[in-house]
């Protein structure tokens, strides 16, 4: 497999899973009666999408150090590191001539100003692995380099396709400044340069940032004491409120799905308009800042489930910007779902993309080359 070459064998996903060995089993041996491999042992590399891990970040052999590191921070994502460790080692049972590759989402994140990336807290705070980390790296990574492509800016590309193999290599012209809008149940924005990210509205934690379905995003830090000690609360409270009733369920009391919210606040469901009006505002808020960051921004994208497929949210957040040189088209806004399209006016100074993510393309591409630069085997991701 390679870019020039590339071809997917087959696609699927797992539901609810109780038992990962038991559902890596039975993908096995689908792909096996499926004629995508002969035999299991066919298969040379598997890739993870890790999401965070203690002193450890990048595209990297996934071995007892990223098990001990997605362990380490297990409780800061816990519905994501565990089941990545358990992942891995289930894999490492049943295809142990494998090599395993974890592609960190915070990876992309790693050339960032460190004045990007520090909280103000003392430095034991951050000794201990207290900073923004970003995530949803893969997908800002495929934004970076597929918002290079249409602007024709092939040593940008080269530039991204190489980051986690050479590093940020230099380039030459005009910087190319992109905005990607990770916007779905999870949601962050990424401001990047050259291919390479300056920052990310995520920060410790995917609980932190643009209000998520159910996770509440930005907070005052006070605010949580104060209300363990006015609502008498427990810290579980306080963890289950923030991170399961928060966000846009806890805005909106309607539901935490972007197309129920829609509909109530239509029907005049004013808590599920302020749902709306609040996420908008949040996304608007990072846009100016990476917007100043960046002196400008070439391509604005909106990318992912919400980004993707709600034309009135894309216009709301692009209302009154014309001084910032960034004009919808209404009419092409409307019509744009789910497939990659131009929005922007043709006298826009931004271009604005509506661009489906592909982040399982990522973690392939990066498993690919990290297999080639180890001198693995090499025919197959």
């Amino acid at each position: 497999m390679g870019e020039s070459g590339e071809v997917m064998l087959a696609q699927g996903g797992y539901e609810r899973v109780t038992d990962y060995g038991e559902a890596i089993e039975q993908c096995l041996g689908e792909l096996e009666d499926d004629g995508c491999v002969v035999h299991r042992g066919e298969i040379e590399a598997v890739g993870f999408k890790a999401v965070l891990g203690r002193n450890l970040t990048g595209c990297v052999i996934a071995d007892e150090t990223v098990i001990d590191a997605l362990e380490g921070f297990a409780q800061v994502a816990p519905a994501h590191n565990p089941a990545y460790a358990d992942g891995i080692r289930q894999f490492s049972l049943r295809l142990p001539g494998a090599m395993r590759v974890a592609l960190f989402e915070t990876a992309y994140y790693q050339w960032a100003a460190d004045s990007s990336r520090r909280y103000a807290v003392p430095q034991s705070w951050y000794d201990a692995g207290i900073q923004r980390h970003g995530f949803h790296g893969a997908s800002h990574k495929y934004v970076a380099e597929r918002s290079a492509e249409l602007m024709g800016r092939m040593d940008v590309v080269d530039r991204v396709r190489r980051l986690y193999v050479d590093g940020p290599i230099p380039v030459s012209g005009s910087p190319l400044r992109v905005i990607s809008c990770h916007l779905g149940g999870s949601s962050s924005i990424a401001g990047i340069c050259d291919g390479v990210a300056i920052g990310c509205s995520l920060g410790f934690s995917p609980q932190s940032g643009l209000p998520h379905n159910n996770r509440v995003g930005d907070l005052d830090s006070m605010a949580i004491p104060f209300a363990m000690r006015t609502l008498g609360l427990s810290l579980e409270d306080v963890e289950r409120d923030l991170s399961r009733e928060g966000g846009l369920w806890g805005l909106s009391g309607v539901s935490n799905d972007m197309r129920d919210i829609r509909e109530a606040a239509q029907q005049g469901n004013p808590q599920a308009q302020l749902a709306l009006d609040t996420l908008a505002h949040e996304i608007r808020h990072w846009i100016g800042a990476f917007f100043l960051e960046l002196n400008g921004c070439d391509v604005l994208v909106f990318t992912a489930g919400i980004g993707e497929n709600n034309p009135e949210l894309r216009e709301n957040v692009c209302r009154n910007l014309d001084a910032l040189g960034i004009l919808l088209d209404m009419d092409r806004n409307r019509e744009a779902f789910a497939n990659e399209a131009v929005i922007s006016q043709a006298d826009s100074a931004t271009r604005i993309v509506v661009m489906p993510t592909n982040e399982e393309l990522v973690v392939a591409r990066e498993t690919y080359r990290l297999v080639n630069a180890v001198g693995h085997r090499t025919t197959a991701a």
